[in-house]
């Protein structure tokens, strides 16, 4: 028995020697079949094309447009960019189209040939359709961007996307500013008001009028011939105390 023991334990770390190096061999396999695949959409990426266009016509959205132009070749994904808001509000007010309208576009087909093609041939023509469509007579306007990649598209947006959140951010604060402003010059004046109302009560206190009493004087004796008759010393002696 004693002699036993050891072997077993040897065999027990083969078999988690060899469970881990399984693992590490799992690993490495998913790690190459990934750089596989990313190599292959990095060169499926290398091989598509991105068509702009300059003017999105009204009524048009991505699926309109993916039904219209899947016609000419295998479409990856179209962006097209929203239009003003300001713009969409004026619009809306003046009783016209109340849904989303797009001011440009952006459309990636899987081969650079076919987006060349594409762009060559419908450039300047009549989008055509159906004669019910609202966009039947309106005029293509695509070009094909040589050397231009989809992921170029994303960093253009992400770079606008966070320069108008800059901007929404300096106008935010700057609106702040003036609100704080505001709210000071409010308090100041409130302050200031309170002050000057306490100097009219004090300077009212002030300025109450003494109370003057008036009494009516007698007139002095008259004689017949228009004279005053003044008083004898005596008399005013008698009163004032005086000899």
């Amino acid at each position: 028995m004693t002699v036993e023991e050891p072997v077993v334990a040897g065999t027990s770390c083969q078999t988690e020697d060899d469970k881990s190096s399984n693992v590490l061999i799992k690993k490495e396999r998913q790690k190459n079949k990934r750089k596989k695949s990313l190599m292959k959409e990095a060169e499926k990426a290398d091989n598509r094309g991105v068509c702009y266009l300059s003017r999105v016509p009204p009524h048009m959205d991505p699926l309109k447009l993916r039904q219209i132009l899947s016609e000419y070749g295998e479409i990856q994904r179209i962006y097209l960019s929203p239009e003003d808001p300001a713009a969409q509000v004026r619009r809306k007010k003046s009783g016209g189209f109340r849904g989303q309208e797009f001011s440009e576009g952006w459309v990636e087909f899987t081969e650079k040939g076919v987006a060349k093609r594409i762009a060559k041939m419908l450039n300047g023509e009549q989008i055509g359709g159906r004669k019910r469509s609202s966009f039947y007579y309106d005029i293509w306007n695509i070009k094909y961007l040589s050397k231009f990649k989809w992921d170029d598209l994303t960093e253009e947006i992400a770079i606008k996307n966070a320069t108008r959140e800059q901007k929404l951010a300096l106008e935010l604060s700057a609106a702040k500013r003036e609100r704080d402003f505001y709210l000071s010059k409010v308090d100041q004046a409130n302050t200031l008001s309170k002050i000057e109302e306490r100097l009219n009560k004090k300077h009212k206190v002030q300025m109450i009028p003494k109370v003057k009493r008036n009494f009516p004087q007698k007139k002095p004796v008259v004689t017949e011939t228009g004279e005053t008759k003044e008083l004898s010393r005596d008399i005013l002696a008698g009163v004032f105390g005086g000899s």
